[in-house]
């Protein structure tokens, strides 16, 4: 029988990815040892506290070895630990029905140990991979929580019998840039902490909202998780589909143009410039952004922040005599913007920005009707990128559908013989996934400006005529968003019903 090791040695193998799998069952004094690194010096003192007279090393991955270690040592959340066994002390009747009263809130923050919720919940999100965190007031006692997973809110505690402005407190104070008694406007504001052993940055918005009773001032917080982990550089992770990469690297490839990428919130927009940006970013390359907020710390590139003494218009003038080589405008938001990044991208600057419409061809028009001449528009964009996350099954549970209807999948634009030699799954779900899917993939759409979709947009009359630049584009080879969405079914990564939801009809 071996000896359980000291904590000292534990700490050791997690952080150096060691891990004690077994005894060999043809010789019991002989252990089999796992670890990513197996010339790791830690290995033998291991092995000698455990009091093993012989083992084996065997290399293992080091993602393979960590989940591993994660279930061997389950990590703890000690803020929500401290919370359970506070909130078995104090009873609802401890609190009294009353106005809005700063002392009486600082004594329930004090008295329910909010503090520990505040923080366990962004340590939670941040391990169940989660990308928001929405805090709801319900009313005078009751707060509910929900995190966003794979793009879909769940509901992850609910706090009764104490005030939500008392909770909205905390997180204020926590939050760098926010007022802690201003309750009557919108705030916008950040939070950073190491979760284990990564510095994780949070963006915080707080909203006040509408209360049944109105000595009551509740406000809706949302907390974007900005975890630079998930940040992908490598262009062939992105999952283009089609001629879309192609597209898409000669396009940022260029020495000046725009390049755009459009899509709703929560799309991947911010990601698919990154990794762009990473593609172009060299030592001898002058790369400047203007965001606001800044999400990620892009290495390589100088970030400007707006804030109340700079705003876009202001920031990008002052770019264009800071002699850029690549500029990445967060959102264009208005006509001033728009000119201003056009402007860059005319006079030699690759221009990258994103901006909010349904898919590629509307963006040309969204543009068109902020007041941008047409020859500004189809001689200074090399490429718009429309982009959707979807939900990819989980490979563990997911199952073909024996019988399908097929006016189903011919609704979502397969032929008949497709639907004869395609498989299609359905989602079930399982202890590792949430509802039968298990992370995102995105799907694109991707409008090259070739010579003659610039033809088209320049001989435009008093409206842009979309459909005539997507039959363009689509005999050029452009795949639109429901054909990349099919081709992901095809490859059974996700469903009929996901695909449905995410992409409108052709």
């Amino acid at each position: 029988m071996f000896e359980p090791l000291p904590e000292s040695l534990q700490d050791i193998m997690k952080s150096e990815k060691i891990l004690v799998l077994h005894y060999d069952k043809q010789r019991p004094y002989k252990i089999i040892i796992i670890s990513a690194d197996p010339a790791n010096r830690n290995i033998p003192a291991i092995a000698r506290a455990i009091g093993a007279k012989r083992y084996e090393v065997f290399y293992v991955r080091y993602k393979e070895v960590q989940y591993l270690l994660d279930l061997a040592f389950p990590l703890e959340n000690e803020f929500l630990k401290t919370l359970e066994e506070s909130q078995a002390e104090i009873s609802e009747d401890d609190f009294e029905e009353e106005s809005l009263d700063e002392a009486a809130i600082e004594a329930e923050i004090n008295k329910s140990v909010l503090v520990n919720l505040v923080e366990g919940m962004l340590i939670e999100a941040v391990r169940r991979g989660a990308s928001d965190i929405h805090v709801i007031p319900k009313d005078s006692k009751m707060t509910e929580i929900f995190i966003r997973v794979d793009g879909k809110l769940q509901l992850w505690h609910v706090h009764d019998g104490i005030r939500p402005e008392a909770i909205a407190v905390v997180v204020k104070d926590r939050s760098k840039n926010v007022d802690r008694f201003e309750r009557q406007t919108a705030q916008d504001g950040f939070i950073q902490r190491k979760v284990d052993g990564h510095m994780i940055r949070f963006r915080v918005s707080v909203l006040p909202i509408v209360a049944r009773e109105y000595q009551y001032k509740l406000e809706s917080i949302v907390i974007r998780i900005l975890d630079d982990r998930k940040v992908i550089t490598d262009l062939d992770k992105l999952g283009f589909q089609g001629t879309a990469k192609e597209a898409f690297i000669k396009a940022i490839s260029k020495p000046q143009g725009m390049v755009i990428v459009t899509g709703p919130t929560g799309s991947g927009k911010s990601t698919t410039l990154m990794a762009a940006l990473n593609h172009v970013i060299k030592p001898e390359v002058n790369v400047l952004t203007v965001e606001d907020p800044v999400e990620y710390i892009i290495s390589g590139a100088r970030q400007l922040k707006i804030g109340a003494k700079m705003n876009f218009e202001q920031a990008l003038r002052a770019i264009l005599r800071h002699d850029p080589d690549v500029v990445m405008v967060g959102e264009i938001r208005d006509r001033e913007t728009a000119e201003t990044g056009i402007k860059l991208a005319n006079t030699g600057h690759v221009t990258f920005s994103t901006l909010h419409t349904n898919d590629a061809p509307s963006a040309v028009s969204r543009l068109y009707k902020m007041g941008l001449e047409t020859f500004l528009i189809s001689y200074a964009i090399n490429i718009i990128i429309a982009q959707r996350l979807i939900r990819k099954l989980c490979e563990k549970c997911k199952q073909p559908i024996d019988e399908i209807d097929p006016a189903i999948p011919l609704n979502l634009g397969f032929t008949e013989q497709e639907i004869a030699e395609i498989t299609f799954y359905k989602a079930v779900g399982c202890e590792h996934c949430h509802g039968g899917y298990k992370g995102r993939a995105a799907i694109h759409e991707a409008l090259y400006f070739s010579k003659a979709i610039r033809k088209l947009i320049f001989k435009t009359g008093r409206e842009i005529d979309e459909e005539a630049i997507r039959e363009q584009a689509i005999k050029e080879g452009m795949i639109n968003l429901r054909a990349a969405g099919r081709e992901r079914i095809k490859q059974g990564i996700s469903t009929l019903e996901e695909i449905a939801c995410i992409t409108t009809e052709d």
